[in-house]
């Protein structure tokens, strides 16, 4: 049994980008994932990413909860927040050309989150 990806959205349109880039662009930056999440639900471009950002800034916490377990914690707190800082810093960039980018293992994850 295979799973079904989601359909990639359309290229982006040029009102849909001018008004959603700096909600998308906050949208890899911390807790501030959830700012397009809330403001703007009717802009595919900016929910898109925001949806990306919200999967990277859970694992983000994720990490952060792991660091209490001795050893093991600090190393993978460490690993999780150069692979989540890159791949946020990837999104921005992607942002910033007007382009929608399936994040490996991330998007699977962020398709799934309801409008």
């Amino acid at each position: 049994m295979t799973q079904e990806k989601a359909p990639m959205p359309q290229e982006p349109q040029g009102s849909e980008v001018s008004e959603g880039k700096f909600f998308a662009l906050m949208g890899y930056i911390s807790v501030l994932c959830l700012v397009p999440l809330l403001l703007k639900r009717g802009n595919k471009f900016a929910m898109f990413h925001g949806r990306q950002g919200l999967v990277l800034f859970i694992l983000e916490l994720a990490a952060g909860v792991l660091k209490v377990v001795p050893a093991v914690g600090e190393v993978v707190f460490t690993l999780a927040f150069v692979v989540c800082g890159i791949l946020s810093l990837v999104g921005i960039l992607k942002v910033l050309m007007n382009e929608y980018w399936e994040m490996p293992l991330v998007y699977d994850k962020a398709h799934k989150i309801s409008h």
